[in-house]
């Protein structure tokens, strides 16, 4: 097994997540005449005319937020707003403003400290593509019928019967790469390099599992890292990712199991039982469940890669955390501290800080709402106040996971460094809770600073003296070693 290296940025990072055609739209850009007018319900084929140039205009308002990296869903010229269906991988779609535009966004996103990390969709392509439409105009003719899988003729790109040729998911829009062919491999790795030195910094990785090739990976990574040895590389892996977390392939993955524990605990009197974000069910957990979960994800990868683990709450791709919780906020706000708490890189889904809600996709993909008149300002301000006490603390970033205390509702657990310590404690129910909790040699004798409330808590033989949590509420005590 290689020595196993992580972007040291992605271990202090707190990334946003922007839907780019429903974050923000520049007066400066043009726009065709047929978008859906901003803040409409949004459909699966719609345009609401979001660009690159409206992000740069609310730089600002991420980095007081406390945001200090992007990862942006497909921005790569495409016929869908999703931009999944990708049908130029050296062109910026041009509705989002082109190459131009995302030079312009880096620039000043690095001006600001704010990383930059793009969506790459290297499975499939889409119809429009140039090499696939080759066969579509030139059938067995075609120079590049090596690109892709055919299995018959002629094509049935269209309509309802099965395709014949190898796609996503039966989706005959998605037509997959044939990555056993050696140009479809270069091309593919080649677009990952560039893309780094044109000034990106890292990619997050669509559907990687379904490219079965270690070693294809293994060159991804060789490229990328070759133009930038701190490029971050993510990959969308729903469940447990032991093969490609191994140092050779992936830095980390979207760590949907952290989003699942949290609903069952923090929403285990709310959540919908029926949904099942990716397919997996969601389970109600006890405060015991809830803790030997987290420290089952957290322990299970080696130590760098659980520090670059992408921990999120939602995502494009399933229904925004408060209405899965049925709009309890108050499970969506220690979730959110949760996140800010625990190793691995924070990631919010835009909105979230005010309150957005949808259901599954396309739900899930509404219109950010600058009129702010229809912000939740309480719940602004609290993941305001979250995200700073982590950058605050760089124990709460980078300190080893201990797991203490828990039952009736409250969990604990502890974070080391060799100069500072933290406990942090969660009490999920509806009542006060008193506990004491044994550290063992994390905290020494005296009195830690509660951080998150103010105020100050003794200790006392390593044990943490009748700490008081209320209702749906949490404590981070911080102290020096």
């Amino acid at each position: 097994m290689p020595e196993v290296q992580t972007p040291e940025w992605v271990k202090d990072a707190v990334f946003y997540q922007i839907f780019p055609d429903r974050f923000a739209r520049s007066s400066c850009m043009p726009k065709p005449s047929g978008l859906q007018p901003w803040g409409s319900p949004p459909t699966h084929h719609g345009y609401q005319g979001g660009d690159l140039l409206g992000v740069v205009e609310h730089l600002d308002y991420l980095a007081d937020l406390g945001i200090t990296a992007i990862y942006f869903n497909p921005i790569f010229q495409s016929a869908s707003n999703h931009r999944y269906h990708t049908h130029d991988y050296y062109r910026v779609d041009p509705m989002l403003g082109g190459n131009a535009a995302l030079r312009e966004l880096l620039d000043a996103a690095h001006g600001r400290g704010i990383r930059v990390v793009l969506d790459g969709v290297f499975n499939h392509a889409s119809r429009g593509f140039f090499q696939f439409n080759d066969i579509l105009e030139n059938g067995p003719e075609s120079a590049y019928l090596d690109w892709f899988t055919v299995e018959d003729w002629p094509l049935r790109p269209y309509g309802s019967k099965q395709p014949n040729y190898r796609c996503w998911w039966g989706n005959p829009a998605l037509p997959k790469f044939n990555t056993d062919t050696p140009a479809v491999r270069e091309f593919l790795w080649e677009v990952g390099r560039y893309w780094i030195e044109f000034g990106i910094d890292g990619w997050r990785l669509d559907v990687p599992s379904e490219i079965d090739d270690d070693e294809f990976w293994r060159e991804f990574r060789r490229r990328v890292r070759a133009a930038n040895p701190e490029a971050y590389i993510v990959g969308e892996i729903w469940d447990e990712a032991d093969r490609w977390l191994q140092g050779d392939q992936f830095d980390g993955v979207m760590n949907y199991g952290v989003a699942r524990a949290a609903l069952g605990f923090f929403a285990a009197a709310t959540f919908d039982r029926d949904y099942r974000p990716g397919g997996f069910r969601l389970h109600e957990m006890d405060a015991r469940q809830f803790v030997r979960e987290i420290e089952r994800l957290i322990k299970r990868y080696a130590w760098p890669i659980t520090l670059a683990q992408l921990n999120l709450l939602d995502s494009h791709d399933t229904a925004r955390f408060l209405t899965q919780a049925n709009g309890d906020r108050s499970a969506l706000e220690l979730a959110i501290l949760l996140l800010m708490t625990i190793p691995g890189a924070p990631c919010i889904y835009y909105g979230t800080e005010i309150g957005m809600t949808g259901g599954p996709d396309p739900d899930c993909r509404r219109a950010f709402p600058w009129d702010e008149t229809a912000w939740d300002r309480e719940l602004l301000a609290f993941v305001k106040r979250a995200i700073a006490l982590r950058h605050a603390h760089p124990v709460l970033r980078r300190g080893e996971f201990e797991r203490y205390y828990a039952g009736d509702d409250v969990c604990t657990f502890g974070r080391r460094l060799p100069e500072t310590a933290a406990v942090v404690a969660f009490n999920a129910g509806r009542e006060a809770r008193v506990i004491n909790i044994d550290t063992g040699d994390l905290l020494p004798d005296g009195l830690a600073e509660d951080v998150w409330n103010g105020g100050r808590v003794r200790i006392s033989n390593g044990i943490v003296r009748h700490l008081t949590l209320a209702p749906r509420a949490a404590a981070v005590l911080v102290m020096r070693r």
